[in-house]
């Protein structure tokens, strides 16, 4: 299985870059893992910007140079990891942007009619890993589960990736940093995922 983790946080100081650590080092741990690709979007300065115009036209988008080598890493991807904070109850918008550019009508999905369409990235999984400072029941009680609805049913499963599962971590600036139990279960969980 080929593993690809995006990540997106400005900080390596962060709590997303522990947890980042161990997607990795569990994934190193399992033996049917047989490769790991990380990308970082903050880090290779991701434009997230989408831009329209007679140059550059959205029909187009999936043949973008540009994001070329965004769609090779997902196409080699069994698996695609998606590390992040929830700000203002979303994922960064450098996130938001790579989900806009890079998932491109006749690359990720295909029209079908006027109010349909077929996901061409069935087979992958996904897998959410995401912190917020909030208390982890705050998107559920208090926006509906937009995060996930956003993540999962408005871009993954519409692009034909059916199975994404979700780890959210909250209240992580309120916990005197004793976080090694949420970071050991994110190890576990990649040191023995199968598909």
């Amino acid at each position: 299985m080929n593993v690809l983790i995006v990540y997106t946080h400005p900080n390596h100081h962060s709590l997303c870059y522990d947890f980042l650590q161990k997607v990795m080092e569990g994934s190193k741990a399992n033996e049917r893992i047989k490769q790991i690709k990380v990308i970082d979007l903050y880090e290779e300065k991701f434009n997230p910007a989408l831009a329209f115009n007679d140059q550059k036209r959205r029909r187009d988008m999936h043949k973008d140079p540009e994001m070329e080598e965004y769609r090779k890493q997902i196409v080699w991807a069994d698996k695609l990891v998606f590390v992040y904070p929830i700000w203002w109850g979303r994922p960064p918008a450098m996130l938001l942007g790579y989900f806009d550019q890079v998932l491109a009508s006749n690359f990720a999905y295909k029209d079908k009619g006027k109010y349909s369409a077929e996901g061409l990235l069935k087979g992958k999984t996904a897998v959410c890993v995401s912190t917020m400072k909030g208390p982890a029941f705050y998107p559920f009680f208090l926006l509906n589960n937009a995060h996930k609805a956003l993540i999962k049913k408005a871009t993954l499963n519409f692009v034909g990736i059916s199975k994404v599962k979700f780890f959210e971590f909250g209240s992580m600036e309120n916990s005197n940093g004793k976080h090694d139990q949420k970071l050991n279960k994110i190890y576990h969980y990649f040191s023995k995922i199968k598909k």
